[in-house]
């Protein structure tokens, strides 16, 4: 029987977060394939939590530095365990190898970690993304988990290209798989609101993430006066999970400027806006909120690291923009002209039907998990840089590990 164990960082939130969704896709390929799944994590469930048992999947919460995870894992037995980043790879990869020897051990990074760091540094110097910026220790940390891994499943060519020419990772340790979409058919395409029938700009995120803050401040401070000079009348709808108050109070009837906060049914919110405005300045690996404007035929406004690995060499859903001022103009030219607007949305469906579209990439995923099945141990003998790093995780962390579980055991 094929079984697989997924360690999560937290329980998925695909109403929430890009990477809950990207974990259903994932969990979606292994269920068609015929595996038994099973989804740990050491989080507490939220309300935004997706059921994981409605789809047949056990769920189990789990204990750092508690035997009870070794138990687990020869309870399972598993053929496969996916790690959803790098921080629980850090966690458990060291008793996966030592518990489960021949378990294939992939990691999802989902986006890479160090990059959105580097270039959240960056920005907050107000300088260029620089090399000692890619060198820090969560660099260290993260690259050295796609090392302790057979397979890393990166999101973005862009973050491809970069482990491959910039850190010399062998390419047989990476797998491009991005975001999983169904085709944009004639049936889909009829059902999206007319331009007539759209009104007011939006934008989504979940605001515990830093670069969706930050991109409503921008909107706020820069964007927003600007497009409200010459368009009195419109709104700007801002959705998300996780609304603090530093975000709620930056709401403003007056001016337009509606926090809505989190919404069930994101599609209702893309299909009623005529243009979604995403102003990030800083991240890493595919938006969802981009991803999600094209598949609702919603045209965009963004910068080059928004639309970063997500279009190829073709034309953008909308406008890609750095300067506040041009970023702006083209939100207006967006909202008024509706040529310039049916032009962008078939934009955006050739990107989902040429890019992402998922029946690409799932039969690639499988072939090569059967690939590494039958080759683990050539793969893992070419792989020395990673067998040294397991050896010494192991040695370093299985002592520490079982020190701090005698010492939870007397308190």
């Amino acid at each position: 029987m094929k079984s697989i164990l997924i360690i999560g960082f937290v329980w998925p939130e695909p109403n929430s977060t890009a990477a809950g969704s990207r974990m259903l896709q994932l969990i979606e390929i292994f269920k068609q394939d015929n595996y038994t799944i099973t989804f740990v994590s050491t989080a507490s469930k939220t309300t935004n939590s997706f059921n994981l048992e409605s789809l047949g999947i056990q769920t189990l919460s789990i204990k750092l530095n508690d035997r009870s995870f070794d138990k687990l894992l020869t309870e399972i037995n598993p053929s496969i365990v996916l790690f959803d980043r790098y921080l629980t790879e850090e966690q458990f990869g060291w008793k996966v190898e030592e518990n489960c020897p021949n378990a294939i051990r992939i990691l999802d990074t989902e986006d890479l970690h160090f990059l959105r760091n580097a270039r959240q540094v960056a920005f907050k110097n107000k300088t260029d993304i620089a090399n000692e910026y890619l060198t820090s220790d969560i660099t260290k940390r993260e690259i050295a988990s796609i090392y302790r891994c057979d397979l890393t499943l990166i999101i973005s060519k862009y973050e491809v290209e970069l482990l491959i020419n910039k850190f010399h990772i062998n390419s047989s340790l990476l797998l491009y798989i991005p975001f999983l979409l169904n085709k944009i058919d004639k049936n889909v395409f009829n059902s999206y609101p007319a331009f007539q029938e759209r009104n007011h700009f939006m934008t989504i995120g979940n605001f515990k993430h830093e670069p969706n803050y930050n991109a409503v401040l921008q909107l706020k401070k820069q964007i927003w006066p600007l497009i409200k000079a010459v368009l009195p009348e419109a709104e700007l709808h801002i959705y998300g999970a996780y609304t603090s108050q530093k975000v709620q109070q930056l709401q403003n009837i007056k001016e337009g400027f509606y926090i809505k906060g989190w919404i069930l049914n994101a599609e209702d919110a893309f299909k009623k806006a005529r243009v979604c405005l995403a102003p990030i300045q800083f991240g890493a690996g595919l938006k969802g909120k981009l991803i999600e404007s094209m598949v609702y035929g919603t045209p965009s406004v963004t910068t080059t690291v928004g639309s970063e690995g997500m279009h190829e060499i073709l034309p953008w859903n909308g406008f890609i923009e750095n300067n506040y001022e041009n970023f702006s103009k083209k939100a207006i030219e967006l909202y008024l002209n509706e040529e310039t607007w049916l032009i962008s949305q078939q934009n955006g469906i050739k990107i989902i039907n040429e890019c992402f579209v998922k029946e690409k990439y799932n039969n690639l995923f499988l072939l090569e998990i059967e690939k590494l099945k039958n080759q683990l141990f050539e793969h893992r003998k070419r792989n020395f840089i990673g067998s040294m790093l397991n050896y010494h995780t192991i040695k370093s962390s299985k002592y520490l590990s079982k020190w701090i579980e005698e010492k939870n055991k007397q308190n």
